[in-house]
């Protein structure tokens, strides 16, 4: 176990690194989950995604672009037929006047174009910095981290941050990584997140950076038992 309260910074960056490269080699398909074709709709459906899983954004994000296949044509969508349509994701009158707010500003500001520019981002109904990090990344190719929930559990497990503010932590583990990885290392830790360092009980002992985690033994140490909790 690693004493993490009494590791230099030098020490922390080169533990941070290992473990990257550890996920890196557990989970090479390490990626964005939802699915879109332009910097849009990866814009909508991370909007959406909040309070439920990519896989139900998956399913309805085809019948919403088929409907509204632009920012355009979202900003004039009729608020109830709107909302039936985002029902299964939770939230979903919030989140049309959220998806539908920022279709007016994208259109009234930007052209109807995504901006490529975290400042610009943030400006939108409904996007944070973690959303905002997640197009800069995956629509752009602009590195950011993506402090979403089991970015920010793992940081905290992992020893890299004590804060829980999302934007502390996307500083402190920033600075522990090259910027070119940190858009993948987010996937990464993500990925992670959900298949082996569960928040109730995480697989410790079928976990590939157990060795190198201040909170090892925490969760299922039995090898058989842990991975048989371990998803695919």
């Amino acid at each position: 176990m690693i004493g993490a309260d009494i590791e230099s910074p030098l020490a922390r960056t080169r533990r941070a690194r290992r473990v990257d490269r550890a996920l890196t080699v557990r989970y090479p398909d390490a990626r964005c989950e939802l699915d879109f074709t332009s910097p849009f709709e990866l814009l909508v459906a991370t909007v959406l995604s909040a309070q439920t899983t990519d896989v139900r954004v998956n399913l309805t994000t085809p019948i919403l672009f088929a409907r509204y296949p632009d920012a355009a044509a979202l900003a004039a969508a009729n608020p109830e037929e709107l909302e039936e349509i985002l029902r299964p994701t939770g939230f979903f009158r919030a989140k049309a006047r959220s998806v539908m707010g920022l279709s007016r500003d994208l259109v009234e500001r930007f052209g109807g174009q995504v901006p490529p520019r975290l400042t610009d981002l943030v400006t939108l109904p409904g996007v944070g910095r973690k959303t905002a990090n997640v197009v800069l990344g995956n629509a752009f190719g602009i590195p950011g981290i993506t402090t979403d929930t089991h970015v920010m559990r793992l940081s905290t497990r992992l020893g890299y941050t004590t804060s829980e503010d999302p934007v502390v932590v996307e500083k402190e583990l920033g600075a522990l990584l090259p910027r070119k990885d940190w858009t993948m290392a987010s996937h990464r830790l993500i990925f992670h997140g959900r298949r082996t360092c569960f928040a109730r009980k995480p697989a410790c002992g079928a976990c590939p950076v157990a060795s190198m985690c201040p909170s090892a033994g925490i969760g299922e140490l039995d090898p058989v038992k842990a991975a048989a909790l371990v998803k695919p």
